[in-house]
């Protein structure tokens, strides 16, 4: 590889790397704008509480997250170079529907949040009111894990077998080992940390993910 192709290889890295992080920081705000309310860590009560600009917003990061996920999935096909095709478009595949996953299934949590509210409005129960609109974004995470699970067996062998251009601690920091770690830590929280963290934990362990993996690519010699 040229000079001038590694220094172009390397933009990208980054360039996608930063789409990555934003992404997981603009969705991590719509989290938060459906979620916290000062003072409750009750995530039904707080949704039915939004007000209307917020969960307008919450809807707009969703969208604008999607885009940004999915062009921060490009840094995956960069680092599955030494890959074959097959694999390269495999994980790159899966892992960016999974990207886009995460705004389609934001975006339908606006269903879920509005029932709260109406509910609460007419002094209804809003857990009898949400269980539909729940019912179907449950299903599209149903759904998601498919790709996921595909994304965390060929990443993790590609990875574990040099087919790409990470280092084996990069999988310390792999989506799928941040997921289960979600349990342990978030069950220790309560308050304001518990909707921060428990709300917010899907985005923020992608902003880990872009940030561990921008930095290990960039340092590579």
């Amino acid at each position: 590889m040229s000079l001038q192709e590694s220094r172009k290889t390397r933009a990208m890295i980054l360039a996608y790397g930063l789409a990555g992080v934003a992404g997981a920081l603009v969705l991590f705000a719509g989290d938060m704008l459906f979620y916290y309310q000062p003072g409750s860590d009750d995530f039904l009560a707080n949704m039915a509480a939004a007000a209307p600009g917020r969960v307008v917003a919450s809807g707009l990061c969703a969208l604008l997250a999607a885009w940004l996920y999915a062009l921060g999935s490009g840094q995956v096909y960069l680092a599955l170079a030494p890959a074959a095709a097959w694999l390269r478009a495999l994980v790159f595949g899966s892992f960016a529907a999974v990207m886009i996953a995460y705004g389609v299934i934001h975006g339908a949590y606006v269903a879920i949040v509005v029932a709260a509210r109406n509910a609460a409005a007419a002094g209804q129960n809003p857990a009898a009111a949400v269980e539909l609109a729940w019912r179907a974004n449950e299903a599209m995470r149903d759904v998601t894990m498919i790709p996921f699970a595909v994304f965390t067996v060929f990443f993790t062998w590609a990875v574990l077998t040099g087919r790409s251009l990470y280092p084996r601690w990069v999988l310390v920091f792999s989506p799928v080992v941040l997921y289960l770690l979600k349990g342990p830590l978030v069950s220790r929280l309560s308050g304001g940390w518990l909707v921060v963290l428990g709300g917010g934990y899907l985005n923020l362990l992608l902003l880990v993910f872009f940030a561990v993996s921008t930095t290990a690519l960039l340092r590579r010699r």
